[in-house]
């Protein structure tokens, strides 16, 4: 997956193989054996190359889209894969985000939606978090 990574990221950001073989400190002919899979970079290449698309080094190698189409998320971001709604309206989270986010049966989440963007869901815990945060010392003060 590495290979296609890559390759998907510096598209992505609008790179030459030139452009980013220099950002990384190795030729063109270096990062095209890369992206061709005739090589690969040791790990300090393999962590400033997931530096320089803000990803995990872990999905810069490792990433598979569960979605045909779908890159390398951010650094921060998650793609749990997909989820089928029943007819009564509900969803199963999938057990890596549950774990992620620390999800247990009977907390409350809350449905955001925009109409441009799609749905969100926000442990109930947390909203009083952020619409407190504005009124919480900052930094201990």
């Amino acid at each position: 997956m590495f290979r296609e990574n890559l390759t998907q990221l510096r598209k992505l950001h609008n790179l030459s193989q030139e452009e980013l073989a220099e950002k990384v400190g190795v030729s063109r002919q270096t990062l095209s054996k890369w992206e061709t899979g005739e090589s690969v970079p040791d790990i300090e290449k393999c962590d400033l190359l997931a530096q320089i698309f803000d990803v995990t080094l872990d999905n810069l190698v490792h990433f598979t889209s569960p979605i045909p189409g779908l890159g390398v998320p951010p650094r921060g971001k998650h793609v749990f894969g997909l989820v089928t709604m029943d007819k009564n309206g509900r969803i199963q989270i999938p057990i890596p985000a549950q774990n992620l986010f620390r999800l247990k049966p009977g907390d409350r989440l809350l449905v955001l939606g925009d109409e441009s963007q799609g749905l969100a869901l926000m442990r109930e815990s947390d909203i009083f978090k952020r619409l407190l945060q504005p009124f919480l010392p900052q930094n201990g003060k």
